[in-house]
């Protein structure tokens, strides 16, 4: 067995899943790709945090990999999440925070790309009452709601979590560390899906 059909086995391994090699990690493969290594290196990395609690790696994990409609890593995060003391309603709140946010990401974006007046007098009319009482606290909530708005690239609800969380104490660590795990778990599902 090659080097790199080795390290796919141990990453596909410590997903844990039944996966399928996909196209992305056979051509990483046929190249003998040094970035296999990476891809491996930083996937363990995802699962540890100064900062973070492990079970806020899992389920700021699981946010993430919901936004990506990601199937494997879902199902490993809902699991590591579970290991770590996540309880189901915990679970619920990380996808539901997803789905919450790529409405609002969308929205937000928009009327910051059009940068007209109008569109900012007019109500949203999107509901958020998980907003305002989160079983995971609102700054953990504050946290991947963040998170998840890095990856779908709003900068208006990037700056607006980031400066509710300031105000609410967080440390910058910590919100580096949040969007540090957003962007391996984006990463690591472009090959792993």
């Amino acid at each position: 067995m090659s080097e790199s059909a080795e390290i796919i086995a141990d990453l596909l391994s410590s997903i844990g899943q039944d996966i399928i090699r996909t196209e992305n990690l056979s051509l990483l493969e046929q190249g003998e790709s040094r970035y296999l290594r990476d891809l491996k290196l930083n996937f363990n990395s995802m699962l540890s945090s100064e900062h973070l609690s492990p079970k806020e790696i899992g389920l700021l994990g699981l946010t993430c990999a919901a936004n990506n409609v990601n199937k494997p890593l879902t199902e490993f995060f809902v699991t590591f999440s579970k290991e770590q003391g996540g309880n189901a309603e915990e679970l619920a709140e990380a996808v539901a925070c997803a789905s919450l946010l790529a409405s609002n990401n969308i929205f937000y974006r928009f009327r910051h790309f059009t940068q007209k007046e109008k569109y900012a007098q007019i109500p949203a009319r999107i509901r958020m009452q998980i907003m305002m009482k989160p079983v995971t606290g609102k700054e953990f909530f504050e946290l991947m709601s963040l998170a998840v708005s890095a990856i779908n690239g709003c900068e208006m609800c990037v700056n607006a979590h980031e400066d509710s969380l300031i105000k609410m104490g967080t440390t910058e660590e910590r919100i580096f560390d949040a969007v540090r795990i957003a962007s391996l778990v984006t990463a690591t599902g472009k090959v792993v899906f």
